[in-house]
């Protein structure tokens, strides 16, 4: 059960998770210093914590475990929080002033000493979870000068003394997102960050710092430019502070004005990695999802069918084939709008096309619903070409600098949705499309990172890497409050923009745009370090991969997608009968098993050549196997099952096992013969006879 407990003698409170605990205690200059974090403990026993381990160290070394460390004083290491005072003063010194704990949230009050500013450490637990949510506010309690902010994170999380800290994160890049790292923690500072005005492609905000089977994590709500600062000093303390924005950026907070950073969740696990990723599923599922208890309907997206060569025609066709197969949601993707018939041309005006849809979009999704699927659509809304109406009204409305070249990527400007007017046009036109049409589904992409991120007109330039991002949150809040039947996909050019923040906002995530069967399997592991199966879309496509080329069998495909939400992104129109036949089976074969994959516990597989994922939902089990190359030579090694009963029994239909054999011994799948083999098992508990 979530609790805080405040011990007013020792000046020490203590947060309680469902398994673990975390407390923090003032010192005698009312500094609030970290002091243990791990599994559970009573308050008397971090009573007897009298003082921290660090304070131990030679006051030469400086304050190192402080809750947010500040700049000032003796200390030394990455700031968490840098401010500027008008008379040039940089440093912070903590005053406490109260408290208050409400449902699970602690808020710790301070000001400085002595000038007008006020620091809030919020720390909130939801029942059931091992998850702590920390962020800051700030507020500028005078009348006169503003304060400069020059880096506000949302939390510092310290960690014990252990020797052989190992990190964990992910790399990537276009089309190959999530690629998984483990490395060494070095001595100094390890900088994580995306500078792009996404979460980006190339990294993604959250990390799991490790030794042995304990594992301490971070994982940010920010959908923005952020960064995240590992800190290993040569005393060996061992800590990691983020939050939004990067490195040259700076803010005002005016007289009576409000800063509040987003959440920095953090998570300890005393059971391994992968433990670890199992408790933020559960999070996410019940605490950050607005819809978790739904399950997820098979989507048929129209992208690689057509490309930008969309019409009335070829998408009632494409329907009509989707819903024979099974698909529930069926999606048109680019090109339905002004005079976007390629991809440097249009984008920014959102009106449908009339030579293409001559009567507008009803009667397709007139059609699309007759079929018994719902209807959804590709929007970008971030986005303008310069060749687009839009554009040459609103030239401004885009980011830029004076006496700079407005650079373009993928033949796009990032439109300024810092600016209200720019976020309220935005707003307006989604607003009508969604409630003059019967749109169930929207799937909302950006495809580049910002450049020339300036504002001639703003008065603070750099808060457009913020409130770009904050209006974003507010748009698709409202869209979501005013059409509560609407279901959003997050989509970046792939996974460049998925997180705790925007996924607190939608329902599902792109996570790539590479479908090619062998290379999701990588990119589908690495987003499941944190993300669970229920947001991540899969698709079925085309083989030859358009990526690729590589040529993949059908049933590996969609064995594959099944490990998520399942979709389909291939050409039926070009499908052979028997492909279309092979497809109506395998997708019927998932909807009888989704609820587990997309609702259950996910377990990793791995067996020599094969490897697999394992979902567990009350007395079902769902395997999912692969197996890309054979080995000539070497025996298949027997596939171990997870968490289940030893003393069951469990069924595939066709075979009954004993729990106590698969979990200790396995099973020898059967797998078809030669490359890119690949099956799916459906284990119920049975009882015995």
């Amino acid at each position: 059960m979530a609790e805080v407990i405040f011990d007013a003698d020792e000046r020490l409170w203590l947060l309680t998770t469902a398994t673990t605990s975390y407390a923090l205690r003032l010192d005698d200059s009312d500094v609030p210093k970290h002091v243990y974090w791990g599994p559970a403990l009573t308050i008397g026993q971090v009573a007897s914590i009298k003082v921290p381990v660090l304070s131990k160290i030679s006051s030469v070394d400086g304050i190192t475990d402080e809750e947010l460390l500040v700049e000032g004083g003796s200390r030394f290491d990455a700031p968490s929080l840098q401010v500027k005072f008008s008379d040039g003063t940089r440093a912070f010194e903590w005053k406490y002033v109260d408290h208050t704990v409400d449902d699970g949230h602690l808020a710790i009050r301070f000001t400085d000493r002595h000038y007008p500013l006020e620091v809030v450490l919020h720390y909130r637990i939801g029942a059931g979870t091992d998850v702590i949510e920390r962020w800051t506010t700030l507020r500028h309690t005078g009348a006169d000068d503003p304060i400069t902010l020059l880096r506000t994170d949302s939390a510092s999380w310290f960690l014990p003394y252990r020797s052989g800290y190992q990190v964990t994160h992910t790399i990537g890049g276009w089309a190959s997102e999530f690629r998984t790292q483990e490395t060494p923690v070095p001595y100094g500072e390890t900088v994580f960050t995306s500078r792009r005005g996404t979460s980006s492609h190339q990294a993604n905000p959250f990390l799991f710092v490790h030794a042995g089977d304990e594992v301490w994590s971070g994982a940010l709500a920010w959908s923005g430019s952020w960064r995240i600062t590992l800190r290993h000093t040569a005393n060996g303390q061992t800590s990691f502070t983020g939050g939004f924005g990067h490195e040259g950026l700076s803010w005002r907070l005016n007289p009576g004005e409000e800063w509040e950073t987003p959440v920095f969740a953090g998570l300890y696990s005393a059971d391994g990695l992968e433990a670890a990723s199992r408790r933020w599923h559960a999070y996410v599922r019940n605490h950050v999802l607005p819809h978790a208890d739904e399950t997820r309907p098979v989507v048929y997206n129209s992208w690689e069918a057509t490309e930008f060569d969309v019409n009335v025609t070829n998408q009632k066709n494409l329907a009509a084939r989707a819903a024979e197969l099974g698909c529930e949601l069926f999606v048109m993707d680019d090109g339905w709008f002004g005079g976007r018939t390629h991809d440097a041309a249009g984008l920014g005006d959102w009106t449908v096309n009339l030579s293409r849809f001559p009567g507008g979009l009803n009667p397709l999704i007139a059609e699309v619903h007759r079929l018994g699927m719902r209807f959804g659509l590709w929007v970008e809304p971030e986005m303008v070409n310069p060749d687009s109406e839009l554009y040459r009204r609103h030239p401004d409305w885009v980011m830029h600098m004076p006496n700079r070249t407005r650079t373009t990527m993928r033949n796009q400007l990032v439109l300024n949705f810092a600016r209200t007017d720019v976020a309220e046009w935005a707003h307006k036109w989604l607003d009508q499309l969604v409630g003059q049409h019967e749109i169930d589904f929207l799937k909302w992409d950006m495809n580049r990172s910002f450049s020339e991120a300036g504002w001639p007109a703003g008065a603070d330039q750099d808060r457009l890497w913020l409130d770009h991002v904050r209006h974003v949150y507010a748009i698709i809040d409202r869209l979501r409050a005013d059409h509560p039947g609407l279901r959003i996909e997050a989509c970046s050019g792939g996974g460049g923009r998925i997180d705790l923040g925007m996924l607190a906002r939608t329902d599902q995530a792109w996570i790539s745009d590479n479908t090619d069967a062998l290379q999701r399997i990588d990119i589908q592991r690495g987003y499941s370090l944190i993300y669970p199966a229920r947001t991540m879309s899969a698709w079925v496509t085309d083989s030859p991969n358009p990526f690729t080329g590589r040529a993949v069998p059908l049933a590996f495909r969609f064995h594959v997608a099944m490990a998520g939400v399942l979709g389909i992104g291939g050409n039926l129109l070009n499908w052979s009968s028997s492909d279309l036949a092979e497809a109506r089976e395998l997708l019927s074969q998932y909807k009888e098993i989704r609820h587990v994959v997309q609702h259950g516990v996910q377990y990793q597989l791995s067996a020599g050549p094969v490897t697999g994922v394992q979902y567990v939902l009350g007395k079902e089990v769902v395997v999912l196997l692969w197996r890309p190359t054979v080995n000539f030579g070497l025996p298949q090694l027997p596939v171990r099952l997870k968490a289940l009963d030893p003393a069951a029994r469990y069924s595939t239909g066709s075979a009954e096992y004993d729990g106590a054999v698969l979990l200790h011994h396995g099973f020898e799948p059967a797998l078809p013969a030669g490359d890119y083999a690949s099956a799916m098992l459906h284990f119920t508990e049975v009882t015995p006879s």
